[in-house]
């Protein structure tokens, strides 16, 4: 079976950059499973549908109307929404939250699951999310729980934010984050949680290199 890595974590861990430069350097792909949630979240925002009405949003993917694909360009991901690049457009903080909603529906999970254990089966693979290693790839070689203080994710979020102009001020995004994870953990179709043989890693007091090391040697440790 061909080596496969389960992040997961609450919003603003930073699992997608993290999980990015781990697969770099194991030179192995990294499907970001948030990418395509996002994706039919922003289908269901361009179809004028409200994120929270699941029979629409599930009818909507019935219907074919939120086809998500994904490519590899120059070593990175690209997302596709009907054929279309979407890898811009699904990080604005609307289709987070967009996000969020459509991914407590069973009818999107299942479609979505589907597609990325079909992926994980064909070739080494990094994958993160918020249940890749409860639900998506429970026997995966190595899980990570990566997250940090509710404060310190919102403040590394709101730097994105500034990098694009966005002023939001950090109460706000702090809110959000809190917000998000209530919705996350609670929810009743695979919340958020840590898998009993994922092992914690805390980044609140850790840089990016320090975070990187701390998964290269949980991975090492369980593949060699």
């Amino acid at each position: 079976m061909p080596l496969t890595i389960a992040i997961d974590g609450p919003v603003g861990a930073g699992k997608s950059t993290i999980s990015d430069e781990v697969a770099k350097r194991l030179n192995i792909l990294h499907l970001d499973t948030g990418a395509m949630y996002r994706a039919v979240g922003l289908a269901a925002l361009e179809n004028g549908i409200d994120p929270m009405d699941e029979e629409k949003v599930c009818r909507m993917c019935e219907v074919g109307g939120a086809n998500v694909d994904v490519r590899y360009q120059d070593g990175k991901q690209v997302t596709l929404l009907n054929g279309r690049d979407v890898s811009s457009a699904i990080r604005t903080q609307e289709a987070g939250g967009a996000a969020s909603a459509v991914s407590r529906y069973v009818a999107v999970r299942s479609m979505l699951v589907r597609r990325q254990q079909e992926m994980a089966q064909q070739q080494p693979m990094l994958l993160d999310g918020r249940d890749i290693g409860t639900v998506v790839l429970p026997d995966a070689t190595a899980k990570i729980f990566l997250t940090a203080s509710p404060e310190v994710r919102a403040r590394r979020r709101m730097l994105q934010l500034r990098e694009k102009g966005d002023q939001t001020p950090f109460e706000e995004i702090l809110a959000e984050v809190n917000a998000r994870d209530l919705q996350d953990t609670t929810r009743k179709l695979t919340p958020l949680r840590q898998a009993e043989d994922a092992i914690l890693v805390d980044a609140s007091d850790l840089d990016f290199e320090e975070t990187v090391q701390a998964i290269l040697s949980i991975v090492e440790a369980r593949h060699g």
